[in-house]
């Protein structure tokens, strides 16, 4: 009797003692909705695991009412938006939770100073972050069959949708599979965007506890998971605070969902501009490879990309190929504002590295001697070590760089659980390092291959989950072998997941290193092996994926070979390039070499945020920037 009256008293004191929610779950099934596999299950709860981590209640309160749009409203049966207004609750205590509301009106009818009204007939869907403690037994077996991903150390979310009836009685059912659909793009798009909002310091009453944001709109394009796809892999998500800040709709007849456009003009970006910080540019010409100064250099008219020093070289230029490419160029350069990190507070631009290192105090230190060509003489993998994570992140303040630890808050009831990462801004809260910390651009190579082997390959992620050994084929490492300080992030982030093996081939390893084997970690072993992949491969311990990163497949004759050679093992593999521009020609090669493309042309979340200009295009290349899969 003692343990159910516990039980009870924790239920209700955790669900009704401090506000501001509802109450307590309703025991709604997923598995009840019609349309909803499992796979798409473990999406859900792995976005809302992405969202807990980013903790919004840190900051936000019930009377910070958010607008949100997904996509288009065509995309949806009712032809308009299934929600429209969400806010977090439980920041002063109660429920954990997001709530989404049908209308900001809707929101502010039901919002009060302390705890959330109870409204007649007003909706609302629930993504509440239950206690395993306090959670119904049917949503126990329910989380347990499905082994799905918990949240923090010891919460699992909870949806359901809500209304209070004329008595002031709760009614819950299930939400329906379109509803799930949106509740899957809003968590996903507000765990990158919320940390975005800027403090309003002048607005808020000296007496006020609560924080005042300055206004806000952002749009972000978030995956859908592959077992919802319907036709389209990526739709827009636009999160604005207050809600009502415009936006206009521009309807065109492709399928993609992300033509949401804002009528506001945009915040600042944060990037740095290469034309107002670098007074004297020079790029070269793309038909006489002059060099022109950048004040005196003049661009083609339709795609703004290639540069020339003259209207004759731009009209030649013209007849002799451009006008075939035109169209792609412009394309590039219409994603560019797409492809952008705007959380990211440091220098973005690396078009003369050794002024962007110098401008953050690591030029010519630790890791980063590799991103200027400084120390171009000294051979791939022999950097002399300086000893010491401190001295490898270039002198990096404590704060600023991961140290050499595990993840501990992922430990639940002594059982580690997987840290399955959506992109750089969950990854820097993680790890609680600031947003002016460069790090992401060294760590865009490792947390690639942890991406691929935790979020694409299906077989590697498996066997992970296994605690079994997967073994990765790295081709053609160059900077990569003075990096490995930070490859050792990726046994932090198994986090009792396996092992891996990453066999590193290609022709810059140097002699005496080939054949070395080196422990990085107690999870993360890498050997080293010089010559082409398809010399050494059949000497090596047979892969169960291999990837390679911004590989330039069409710029080297030996990569022929090596794709001969792939496509006889059927192994999946994995190549990133560093535009959409040789992101096409690589597909041109690939499927010039019979391998069938069949993972989608994606950015890549863990791309480097450093863009880096070529010497005659105006557009910017992002390292690691697509990923392109074959075999899979």
């Amino acid at each position: 009797m003692d343990v159910h009256l516990k039980y009870a008293f924790g239920r209700f004191q955790e669900q009704f003692g401090s506000g501001p929610g509802l109450g307590p779950g309703s025991g709604t099934n997923l598995m009840k909705i019609d349309g909803v596999a499992p796979p798409f299950i473990k999406s859900i709860y792995r976005a809302a695991a992405a969202l807990y981590r980013t903790d919004p209640w840190r900051r936000l309160r019930p009377g910070h009412l958010f607008g949100v749009r997904v996509g288009k409203d065509l995309d949806w049966s009712s032809k308009k938006q299934v929600f429209s207004c969400i806010q977090f609750i439980g920041g002063d205590g109660g429920d954990i939770a997001l709530y989404m509301f049908r209308s900001e009106i809707d929101a502010m009818k039901m919002t009060g100073p302390r705890e959330t009204i109870r409204v007649p007939n007003v909706e609302v869907l629930r993504v509440t972050y239950e206690l395993d403690s306090v959670m119904l037994p049917s949503n126990k077996r329910f989380v347990m069959s499905l082994a799905l991903e918990v949240s923090g150390e010891d919460r699992y979310p909870v949806i359901d949708v809500g209304r209070s009836t004329t008595t002031g009685e709760l009614q819950f059912r299930n939400p329906t599979f379109e509803e799930l659909r949106f509740v899957y793009a809003v968590m996903k798009g507000a765990s990158l965007l919320h940390p975005l909002l800027q403090q309003d310091y002048g607005a808020a009453p000296k007496w006020s506890r609560v924080i005042y944001f300055e206004p806000f709109i952002e749009t972000v394009d978030v995956q859908w998971p592959a077992e919802v796809t319907k036709g389209n892999d990526l739709v827009a998500v636009t999160i604005s605070y207050p809600p009502g800040r415009g936006y206009q709709e521009k309807y065109s007849s492709s399928s993609s969902s992300t033509p949401t456009k804002h009528s506001e003009v945009p915040k600042e970006e944060k990037f740095i501009d290469v034309k107002s910080n670098i007074a004297v540019c020079f790029r070269q010409c793309m038909m006489c490879k002059e060099e022109v100064n950048r004040e005196q250099s003049i661009c083609c008219g339709h795609c703004s990309a290639v540069v020339y020093c003259s209207s004759v070289c731009q009209k030649q230029h013209w007849k002799e190929g451009h006008k075939d490419v035109c169209g792609l160029y412009r394309a590039m350069m219409e994603r560019e504002e797409e492809l952008a990190m705007k959380i990211f507070v440091f220098a973005c631009s690396a078009e003369q590295p050794c002024k962007w290192l110098e401008s953050l105090g690591i030029h010519q230190k630790g890791m980063w001697r590799r991103k200027c060509s400084c120390y171009s003489h000294c051979p791939y993998g022999l950097l002399p070590v300086p000893g010491g994570l401190w001295n490898s992140w270039g002198g990096l303040d404590e704060n600023e760089y991961p140290h050499d630890s595990p993840f501990h808050n992922h430990f639940r009831d002594g059982i580690s659980s997987s840290i399955l990462l959506s992109g750089w801004l969950e990854y820097y809260n993680l790890r609680s390092l600031p947003l002016t910390s460069p790090v992401a651009d060294i760590l865009s190579h490792p947390l690639t291959v942890y991406y691929i082997l935790t979020a694409l390959s299906i077989s590697s992620k498996n066997l992970l989950l296994k605690n079994k050994e997967v073994i990765l084929h790295y081709i053609g490492p160059e900077g990569e072998l003075d990096w490995m300080a930070a490859f050792a992030e990726i046994g932090h982030l198994l986090h009792g997941m396996g092992n891996i093996q990453i066999i590193m081939v290609g022709p810059e390893v140097p002699t005496n290193l080939s054949g070395t084997t080196s422990g990085i970690g107690s999870r993360v072993r890498v050997n080293l092996v010089r010559g082409l992949y398809q010399d050494e491969a059949s000497y090596l311990p047979t892969p169960h994926v291999i990837v390679a990163l911004n590989c330039g497949l069409g710029s080297y004759s030996s990569w022929g070979g090596a794709l001969d050679l792939i496509k006889s093992m059927n192994i999946p593999a994995y190549f990133t390039n560093e535009s959409e521009l040789s992101c096409s020609n690589s597909k041109q090669v690939l499927r010039a070499a019979g391998l069938h493309i069949s993972y989608p042309v994606t950015p890549n979340p863990f791309r480097s945020p450093v863009r880096i200009f070529g010497t005659s295009t105006n557009f910017p290349s992002y390292r690691n920037c697509f990923l392109l899969g074959v075999n899979t």
